[in-house]
């Protein structure tokens, strides 16, 4: 079952510079282990220190909202596309992928 992630622009360096991958996962939560072990360190990036998903990061499979589906749980299959997009907002402290 392979996925496509698009990576954005910041964290295209964690992903060996690709605009996108391709992966196997059966569910967003496998997808970022297959993630962690391809490319090591990617998920730092995207996960706070409790395993939950940045709440500056909108994760899109399909153009949905993982928020909206059943989030880390969220089911993939074979051709999906999943988008990995910071939230844009002012006055924060900086996008979730620099520390």
């Amino acid at each position: 079952m392979s996925v496509v992630v698009r990576i954005p622009a910041p964290l295209r360096s964690k992903a060996g510079g690709q605009r996108q991958i391709e992966l196997k996962a059966h569910s967003f939560k496998a997808l970022l282990e297959e993630m962690e072990a391809a490319y090591p360190g990617i998920t730092e990036r995207l996960r706070d220190d409790k395993g939950r998903l940045r709440r500056r990061l909108n994760i899109y499979v399909n153009g949905e909202n993982i928020r909206f589906l059943q989030g880390l749980d969220t089911p993939l299959k074979d051709g999906d596309e999943v988008s990995i997009v910071p939230a844009i907002a002012g006055g924060g402290q900086g996008p979730p992928w620099k520390s």
